[in-house]
């Protein structure tokens, strides 16, 4: 089980911004969202999704987020641009999830320094600032080695038909 844990989500700022994540999570291998914050439109949002195309992903709302990452039984990395560079550390990661449930963090707001040392892995994706989607979108393709990609979504009602031109979507 792969679970990314949403930390923080301020309002109207940020609802594009966790239903984004939640679509990376989910399209990118992980299993579970788990947000701080309850927000109605960005649940139903991949919901919706889950129901169209597929798939096993969902939504909880943990509110004690430290004992929820305190508790946490698995391997747990901290996505950050402080971190250890994700290309030196992917392999020992991958190694050591072998078996075990994953919980990825990732930041909303600024991050409390005792996450830095809960979490076993601080991983940086790059060291410049970026959007915390696109962390979490290339940490997941580094750790599955592209193998994502090509999975199927068991209990999708829609699939897109890849072709050169045009668009096509079977529905089921």
């Amino acid at each position: 089980m792969i679970a990314v844990l949403r930390y923080g989500h301020r309002g109207l700022r940020d609802k594009r911004t966790s239903s984004h994540l939640g679509l990376v999570a989910r399209a990118f291998g992980a299993d579970l969202l788990v947000m701080t914050v309850d927000d109605e439109k960005v649940r139903s949002t991949l919901e919706d999704v889950v129901k169209n195309w597929g798939g096993a992903f969902s939504v909880e709302v943990k509110r004690n987020w430290r004992k929820f990452l305190r508790d946490f039984k698995g391997v747990r990395v901290h996505l950050t641009m402080y971190g250890m560079p994700l290309d030196d550390v992917i392999g020992k990661i991958r190694s050591q999830v072998k078996g075990k449930d994953l919980l990825i963090f990732v930041g909303a707001e600024k991050v409390p320094p005792e996450v830095y040392e809960l979490c076993e892995w601080n991983v940086a994706v790059g060291n410049q600032p970026h959007s915390e989607i696109a962390a979490l979108a290339v940490f997941l393709d580094r750790l599955f080695q592209g193998e994502e990609l090509s999975r199927r979504f068991e209990g999708a009602r829609m699939e897109i038909v890849p072709q050169e031109r045009g668009k096509k979507i079977n529905t089921y």
